[in-house]
């Protein structure tokens, strides 16, 4: 019996298939003779009547067809499907994470509840910030506060000298500003991301090593894959993000690498956490990427691992 895996994701157009990890599962599955279906958020609804409730999906069956060309799929039907159709449904949207993300966890949990697996989990996608969660793991973590109170965030920088401040919502770099103490635009940078102290954000001790990479860490099944990539800032810049510009450099982990990601993914991965990326600067995890971690494309090229066919093997054995 064919198998068939729900993506949920972003709209397609706006895949850039040469280095899309989703894109890169999809190719696996589609290898594979695995029947391949789309949604986006606004696809999803529940029903309810007196002998439960069900997920229903506004799934879109599709095919790679010219990965080079705009229109990269072919689509073979679109129809409202019972989540009970599915062998996985794999939550791949983007942040940020907004009201619509949260609701669409709650529906997810729904199709867990008819015994369909989601990855990752819904449950822990909520309990797991992705600049949250790495703070369960203080003895890896730089110093860092999170908190909406201006004066504790501005002393927070004078302890320090330089630091690091990032929205709690946001992905590729959004928002991220390297400061110093005496900077002027330090009292401006924190009022405007804690929207004058109405929301909180994450604060941290500057990393010199950024200079080096702000390494990504795929973990599967609480497993590191052997190469991490290493997202290399531009001259004078401090964000490794690609999509900041960034340059991706595939290297091999470390031992303090290694006894990072064993630890994250021994604790996360019971908790349904089935796909991790890790972001180390130097020795210090800095974020634990949760909704849609991304390099799968980036590491294979580079290192001959085919990770999307580890995914694969992992979460959906033939």
């Amino acid at each position: 019996m064919t198998q068939r895996v729900l993506f949920v994701c972003d709209p397609l157009s706006g895949f850039a298939t040469y280095k899309d990890t989703t894109f890169a599962m999809m190719r696996e599955c589609q290898r594979r003779g695995i029947e391949t279906h789309t949604a986006e958020l606004h696809g999803l609804r529940a029903r309810a009547s007196g002998s439960g409730a069900a997920l229903e999906i506004f799934a879109h069956q599709v095919r790679i067809d010219n990965p080079q060309a705009s229109i990269w799929w072919i689509e073979d039907s679109a129809s409202w499907r019972d989540a009970s159709e599915f062998d996985l449904i794999l939550m791949r949207k983007d942040p940020p994470f907004d009201a619509s993300y949260l609701v669409a966890t709650q529906l997810l949990e729904i199709a867990e509840r008819q015994g369909i697996r989601v990855l990752n989990s819904p449950q822990a996608l909520r309990n797991h910030g992705e600049k949250m969660a790495a703070l369960e793991f203080p003895e890896f973590t730089p110093q860092s506060l999170v908190s909406s109170d201006l004066r504790a965030l501005k002393e927070f920088a004078v302890h320090h000298g330089k630091i690091v401040v990032k929205p709690l919502d946001a992905m590729g770099g959004i928002g991220v500003f390297v400061l110093e103490a005496k900077d002027p635009n330090l009292p401006s940078a924190i009022e405007l991301l804690t929207d004058h102290g109405r929301r909180h954000i994450v604060i941290q001790r500057y990393l010199p090593k950024i200079t080096e990479g702000d390494k990504r860490i795929i973990v599967i099944n609480g497993t590191p894959i052997d190469m991490a990539l290493a997202r290399i800032p531009p001259e004078g810049q401090s964000r490794g993000n690609l999509a900041a510009g960034g340059k991706g450099v595939a290297i091999p982990l470390s031992p303090r690498d290694r006894e990072i990601a064993a630890a994250v993914g021994a604790r996360l991965a019971p908790r349904g956490l089935a796909l991790m990326g890790l972001d180390v600067i130097g020795d210090h995890l800095t974020e634990i990427n949760v909704t849609s971690p991304t390099g799968f494309q980036e590491i294979t090229a580079q290192s001959g691992i085919d990770v999307a066919q580890r995914f694969i093997d992992a979460v959906l054995p033939s």
